[in-house]
């Protein structure tokens, strides 16, 4: 299989769940830019340099570096460096060694084109605890439809590198009306690389870039989003695992994979928030990077009061009390985000995500009767 249940740390669960208990910021997501070298049209934060002109300016390598210091002391052991891509920074590693020094554990998102030559080279020599690579289709091809550059084959080099090295590898996989045709090909190469891979069909709206309009995405629709979500399923699980699941969510038994979904009759339900945190590229402080608020300003009142405040702002948050009883939570993609793009408000029920798990309901279930040579009610139910 390519994506098994991967079980975190019993180190980090401990963490998050103490944390939790005494309102500690475990996690923390530095946004270290909003450029790219790519331009892929789903992204949530990729901005031109005259829009990042006209906005604000990054933060300098000083100043993220005595966020995170300030982080730390409040009580982080995570952090993620992202963009953007991060690695268009000349003063990346600069940053980057300053937080190691500070005794962080650091991850990095990156697309995975530019990790060659000597940037590869310092991180062999002085390692993440991971590297998270976005793999954007399955060919050259591809990549040029969707990010704008033939980098499929450099990509893979790299990740091929990276994993020769010892360094810990995760794909991610965003799939999308530009590259819905690659799936298998995407599976196939993941599987030779032999690195874990998550893939998802749903694509949050793109409100940091498109002029804040909720629901307004690049991507596919919601019937065609759970044909997506179905065929990666066919290609990450065995038969009897896909049985398992086409059955449970049948009977509307299957648990949410995305700890994202947890509680949500009872508020924000992951960790955004409670025990994480997203700085943005121009220093603003939200409980999850897909969230437009709550905001605070760690640079005006510092981390420690920026903290406090996030942490009560999330608490008074409510989702919609009809996805927190909803039966059909184990095929949806629901999260606070979800429903805070889709609609601008928390507590208002995202239609998309409604009609893209009952499409994933159906479509599993015909799938799974097609495969064991019973057609009789193929539709399934879909319904609560």
């Amino acid at each position: 299989m390519i994506e098994r249940k991967q079980t975190e740390p019993q180190l980090a669960r401990y963490l998050h769940a103490k944390g939790a208990r005494l309102g500690l910021p475990i996690g923390g997501n530095f946004e270290l830019t909003a450029r790219c070298n790519f331009d892929c049209p789903m992204c949530y934060v990729h901005l031109k340099q005259e829009d990042i002109d006209a906005q604000g300016r990054e933060l300098t390598a000083e100043q993220w570096i005595d966020l995170a210091r300030q982080a730390r002391d409040a009580g982080m052991v995570f952090a993620l460096l992202t963009g953007g891509e991060p690695f268009v920074r000349k003063d990346f590693f600069e940053i980057y060694r300053a937080m190691k020094e500070l005794g962080l554990l650091i991850s990095i998102n990156s697309n995975g084109s530019m990790l060659s030559g000597e940037i590869l080279q310092r991180l062999i020599d002085d390692p993440p605890f991971r590297i998270n690579i976005s793999l954007y289709g399955g060919s050259n091809e591809t990549y040029c439809g969707m990010c704008g550059k033939p980098a499929y084959d450099q990509v893979i080099a790299n990740i091929a590198a990276l994993k020769n090295a010892g360094i810990d590898v995760r794909l991610n996989v965003s799939i999308t009306p530009h590259n819905r045709q690659d799936v298998e090909a995407i599976s196939r190469m993941a599987r030779q690389l032999g690195v874990h891979t998550k893939a998802a069909s749903y694509m949050y709206p793109s409100i940091r870039v498109n002029g804040g309009r909720y629901g307004y995405g690049d991507r596919l629709s919601p019937e065609e989003a759970a044909k997506a979500t179905v065929e990666w399923d066919l290609l990450r699980f065995d038969e009897e695992v896909f049985a398992y699941r086409a059955e449970a969510m049948h009977e509307f038994a299957l648990a949410p994979e995305n700890e994202c979904a947890a509680d949500l009759d009872e508020g924000v339900g992951c960790r955004a928030g409670s025990t994480a945190f997203w700085i943005t590229w121009d220093g603003r402080m939200l409980p999850c990077g897909m969230m437009p608020y709550p905001t605070v300003y760690p640079l005006e009142t510092g981390f420690a009061q920026a903290w406090e405040t996030l942490r009560e702002e999330t608490r008074k948050l409510r989702m919609p009390g009809k996805c927190g009883n909803c039966p059909k939570r184990g095929a949806c993609p629901v999260c606070a985000a979800v429903c805070v793009t889709e609609t601008g408000h928390f507590d208002r029920v995202p239609e998309y995500a409604c009609a893209m798990a009952d499409a994933t309901i159906r479509e599993t279930w015909r799938v799974y009767k097609e495969r064991n040579g019973n057609h009789e009610d193929q539709e399934g139910t879909g319904q609560a």
